[in-house]
């Protein structure tokens, strides 16, 4: 586990989260008391903020359908200008395995689109409390699949297909990357932005980070509980890919973690982990910025920094190229 970090050693937060957090009504948190409520809300906070922000420059953007494990879902495809072929990266969106889509995702994939220069098939899954645990599992294994198989209908490069993701979507990228690692054909590299990883156990950041901003402890019982069947072991690897036996045969991994994140100390463990098993990583964390900064770019300076310096580090680790 890692070192419990005490109040006195910790970076200050972020000045503008911590003002912006200060003026809303409730502070940043999303109330998720309903489901079906919160994934409009949260559909509509998204979208707004994705709306006000200039557009990203990109090639294409195309709206397909792509093959779960029983049936199909939703999906956009983000494609970069570039001269040549591109890796793709398959992202699966964050919210507890509850909320969001690919409509709440929008900006952040066109971001990384972009900035990061690779294609970004971001793709929808099927959401607890209607469909627990291993459903969205099975979504993003049958997906990634299905997109190892078609990479060169999607515009990128067939030896360069990645999975990706942010919390709950990390969750999955990590659980897709482990459990494809013995196939003749496989993810080539994982990026995991704040992700969740360990169900089981308890870390010192989730005590310390309970309140948030923006992801709280509510938050975290609220979405196991509608996640996870009360007969599943909570040390499963496809639930809890921290605690997989053996991490020696997966891909290289870019992990993002947040100072102030429950979820810090799983993602930060992750990393080490991975390290010692003889996986190449990548590990920036952020001391300063929380759980969902990546969508905060555009009311936080420190926010924007971190964006830019993640998806150089997508682009770094899938090999892209850019043009000017």
């Amino acid at each position: 586990m890692s070192d419990a970090v005490t109040s006195a050693e910790r970076a200050p937060l972020d000045p503008q989260i911590k003002s912006l957090n200060e003026a809303l009504p409730g502070g940043l948190a999303l109330p998720v008391s309903d489901p079906v409520e919160a994934r409009e809300v949260f559909r509509t906070l998204n979208v707004g903020v994705g709306e006000s922000q200039p557009k990203a420059e990109l090639a294409s953007i195309e709206d397909i359908e792509v093959p779960g494990a029983e049936g199909p879902h939703d999906a956009r495809l983000y494609l970069p200008h570039a001269d040549d072929a591109v890796p793709t990266l398959v992202f699966f969106h964050g919210g507890g395995f509850v909320i969001g889509d690919v409509e709440s995702y929008d900006f952040q994939a066109r971001t990384i689109a972009e900035r990061a220069g690779v294609a970004v098939l971001s793709v929808d899954y099927r959401l607890a409390p209607e469909d627990p645990f291993p459903a969205a599992v099975e979504d993003a294994e049958a997906i990634t699949h299905w997109a190892l198989d078609h990479a060169e209908q999607l515009g990128g490069d067939p030896d360069r297909v990645a999975v990706g993701g942010d919390s709950a979507g990390g969750n999955l990228a990590a659980v897709t990357a482990q459990s494809l690692a013995s196939d003749d054909r496989q993810p080539f590299a994982q990026v995991l932005i704040y992700p969740v990883l360990d169900f089981a156990g308890d870390y010192p950041s989730r005590q310390q980070n309970a309140d948030g901003p923006l992801l709280t402890h509510a938050h975290l019982e609220l979405f196991n509980e509608a996640y996870v069947p009360g007969d599943t072991d909570p040390r499963d690897p496809r639930l809890s890919p921290l605690l997989a036996d053996d991490l020696e045969d997966l891909p290289p991994a870019l992990v993002v973690t947040a100072g102030y994140d429950p979820l810090r100390d799983e993602g930060d463990l992750f990393a080490e982990a991975l390290a010692e098993d003889g996986v190449a990583v990548k590990h920036l964390r952020y001391d300063s910025l929380i759980h969902g900064f990546f969508g905060l770019g555009p009311f936080s300076a420190g926010c924007a920094e971190a964006v830019e310096e993640v998806c150089a580090a997508i682009g770094e680790l899938l090999g892209a190229t850019t043009t000017d």
